[in-house]
């Protein structure tokens, strides 16, 4: 290949370099605006939160709480090591198994896949806002009488996906509670007892149980 052709030939390839790595910077850029503040603060002062901690206010089962987290904080992390709120296990860590599922706005969200700013403004339930040791709700109470845990580390995501579940289908087959905790995993295999659990509740709360 000729002098001038290999000159051509380089700058041709430093072009697309410099191209495909400014566009993916730019991607990234785009996504962490996109994704860090509230849509207000976005929307109206199109303000970059970070890299240090900033003020947040959680709804966490009824109750207002503030706290300080950096940006990148998930939701899990500012329950567990903020708030002390520690029902929601860290397990996989990476939206998998399910056993840090809490409620928002209602819908079961893997509290690992969260950021805690994002989370502002929304009613956020764990499970420690569905019943206590005095007053259990009726998921809770299934769960120990049909034995539906063992080791624990997964029965709090799986009682509060649950609780979403019956939310939406208030009477489900076997098959339709199989198919609708397919979210959550138990690595102590304790599906025998988790289905019947369900039933059970289901029926409890038929019959005028406390719906938290």
């Amino acid at each position: 290949m000729a002098k001038e052709e290999m000159g051509e030939q380089a700058a041709s390839d430093l072009s697309r370099r410099d191209f495909l790595r400014g566009g993916a910077t730019g991607a990234l850029t785009t996504g962490l605006i996109a994704s860090v503040g509230s849509p207000a603060e976005a929307s109206s002062h199109g303000k970059v939160l970070g890299p240090g901690a900033v003020s947040a206010k959680l709804r966490i089962n009824g109750k207002v709480r503030a706290v300080e987290v950096e940006p990148r904080t998930t939701l899990l992390d500012a329950l567990r090591n903020r708030l002390d709120v520690t029902g929601a296990k860290r397990v996989c860590d990476r939206g998998t198994c399910g056993a840090c599922t809490v409620l928002l706005n209602g819908k079961p969200v893997y509290a690992c896949s969260v950021l805690a700013i994002e989370a502002q403004g929304q009613d956020i339930v764990t499970v420690e806002g569905l019943g206590s040791p005095g007053e259990l709700h009726p998921l809770q109470a299934a769960f120990i009488a049909n034995d539906a845990q063992q080791c624990g580390f997964c029965t709090p995501g799986f009682v509060v996906a649950c609780k979403a579940f019956l939310d939406g289908n208030p009477d489900p087959t076997l098959g339709e509670i199989q198919k609708g905790l397919g979210g959550n995993l138990c690595r102590c295999g304790t599906y025998a007892g988790i289905g019947p659990a369900v039933l059970e509740a289901a029926k409890a709360l038929k019959g005028g149980a406390r719906n938290a």
